[in-house]
């Protein structure tokens, strides 16, 4: 491990709820100074969050819409433009994009990484 990379308890990774959810709708989001959607998820007994994503770069909004992604959903909402942000959909940055992290296999909305 690099002596630049903190370490953190088992109990500062329970503080943050990564969760399984399905793109339910997205919206092309013309405000955002880089290209985005807007982008509806269902989080089984958390519910339906919406969030700003920029990942315009190598999906469409029909690529997205059913698909099982991970979100962190405790964050604090950001105000993004004109949007207000719920969750943060995750992924990794490439040079042609951000590639949106999934699930292997379907899993129950709302279940949290472990």
């Amino acid at each position: 491990m690099s002596d630049d990379i903190a370490t953190i308890s088992w109990s500062d990774f329970e503080k943050v709820l990564i969760v399984a959810g399905t793109v339910t709708r997205v919206e092309p989001f013309p405000e955002a100074r880089k290209p985005a959607f807007k982008i509806w998820a269902d989080f089984g007994l958390y519910g339906e969050k919406k969030t700003s994503a920029q990942v315009a770069a190598l999906y469409s909004g029909e690529q997205l819409v059913g698909r099982q992604i991970v979100g962190v959903i405790n964050f604090p909402e950001k105000q993004i433009g004109p949007f207000r942000s719920q969750f943060l959909l995750t992924g990794f940055p490439t040079d042609d994009g951000v590639v949106v992290t999934a699930v292997e296999r379907p899993v129950p909305n709302g279940t949290r990484l472990a």
